[in-house]
C-alpha cells in the first residue's frame, strides 16, 4: 500500500509537501495580511511560514488538521512581523515638491491594499470570506489594536475558529481568548459587505478623469467636507476639503514629469488606479466613495512604486 500525501511529506518528499500545503497557500497568505495589513510583509511570512512547516513537518502529530496547525504557525509567524516592524525605524519618503503642512496623522504607514484579483484562487466560500476582510477600512483597523486581539478577532470572528482552538494557535488559555475578543468586538466592527454596484462608479470615473487632467477645482468639487487624503507609507494626513485641495494644488503645480496617466484595478474592495508619470508606474491611488455615492470620502495615494505587479499592471505604459 502507498503512502499518504502527508506520510510521503513528513518523510520528506517536497513534491507531496508541496501539494499538502498548495490548498491552503492563498487563504494563508490573506490570513498573514490581515494581521501584518502589508502585502510585502505578508509575502514574507508566507515564506517563513512554509519553511517553518517544512521543517516542523517530522514532528507534526495529527492532534489538528494540517489546516489548522499551519494556520498556528501563521499566526505566529505574523505576530512576530508585527513585534519585529515597530522596533524598526520609520523612513518617510521626500516629496518631490513643498506640500502644504498636514492636519493629521496617519498612523499606519507600512499599510498596502490587498488585490482582489489574487482571490480568485480561493473556492468560493473562501473567497467570499476573504472579501469582506479583506477591505481596507477593516484592516486599517485591525492595525490600531494590539496584534494579539487582531489575531483573535481574526481567528475567531472571520476564520470562524473555536476558541479553544485558538487559544492553542495562540498559546494561552480559553479564558484569555475570551478576554481579547471582547475588547477586540468592542473597538473593531466586523466589516459590512461592500456595495459594488455601478451606482457609485460615475463619481469614481469623474474624480479620476480630473485626478488625471490635475484639474484640483474639480476634484475638490467631489470630495465631502470630511474627506482626507493619506500617502502611506508617508505619515501625513489631510483632513477636509480645504487641506486635501491645498495638497492637491501643490502637487499639480510641483510635480516634476506633468500629468498622470491612470489604470484602473481593484484592491482593498475598493477602486483603484495606478498611476503612471511619464510612462512608469508610480504607485497606487485608491477612492472611496461616500455612502450617497455621490462624492469621494477618502483618498489614499500609496506611494510604493512595486504595487502595480501585486495587481497584474506592467511598469511601463506604452
Amino acid at each position: 500500500m502507498g503512502s499518504t500525501p502527508l506520510e510521503a511529506a513528513k518523510a520528506g518528499d517536497e513534491v507531496a509537501f508541496a501539494a499538502l500545503v498548495q490548498p491552503y497557500r492563498r487563504e494563508l497568505h490573506v490570513h498573514c495580511y490581515r494581521i501584518t495589513g502589508s502585502l510585502d510583509d505578508a509575502d514574507d511570512v508566507l515564506q517563513e511560514v512554509l519553511l517553518a512547516a517544512w521543517n516542523g513537518l517530522p514532528g507534526f502529530g495529527g492532534r489538528s488538521s494540517v489546516r489548522t496547525w499551519l494556520y498556528r504557525i501563521a499566526t505566529t509567524r505574523s505576530l512576530n512581523a508585527v513585534r519585529d516592524r515597530r522596533r524598526r525605524p520609520h523612513i518617510q519618503p521626500a516629496p518631490p515638491f513643498d506640500p502644504p503642512m498636514p492636519t493629521d496623522t496617519f498612523d499606519v504607514p507600512h499599510l498596502q491594499p490587498y488585490p482582489d484579483a489574487l482571490l480568485s484562487e480561493l473556492d468560493p466560500a473562501a473567497r467570499a470570506i476573504a472579501l469582506e476582510s479583506i477591505e481596507l477600512a477593516f484592516v486599517t483597523a485591525l492595525q490600531h489594536l494590539p496584534p494579539r486581539q487582531a489575531a483573535a478577532l481574526v481567528l475567531c470572528d472571520v476564520l470562524d475558529f473555536p476558541i479553544p482552538e485558538t487559544a492553542d494557535m495562540l498559546g494561552t488559555s480559553s479564558t484569555a481568548v475570551k478576554g481579547l475578543l471582547q475588547r477586540a468586538r468592542a473597538a473593531t466592527p466586523m466589516p459590512e459587505p461592500v456595495a459594488t454596484s455601478a451606482d457609485r462608479d460615475p463619481v469614481v470615473r469623474r474624480f479620476a478623469d480630473a485626478f488625471a487632467r490635475d484639474d484640483v477645482d474639480a476634484m475638490v468639487a467631489l470630495l465631502t467636507d470630511e474627506s482626507w487624503l493619506a500617502m502611506p507609507p508617508a505619515m501625513h494626513r489631510y483632513v477636509g476639503r480645504t487641506a486635501v485641495g491645498s495638497f492637491l494644488r501643490a502637487s499639480a503645480a510641483g510635480r516634476p514629469g506633468g500629468s498622470y496617466v491612470l489604470a484602473r484595478t481593484q484592491a482593498g474592495r475598493r477602486p483603484a488606479f495606478v498611476c503612471y508619470l511619464q510612462g512608469r508606474a508610480r504607485g497606487l491611488l485608491v477612492i472611496e466613495p461616500d455612502t450617497s455615492g455621490e462624492k469621494i470620502a477618502s483618498l489614499v495615494r500609496f506611494l510604493d512604486d512595486g504595487l502595480h505587479r501585486a495587481v497584474g499592471m506592467p511598469d511601463h505604459l506604452a
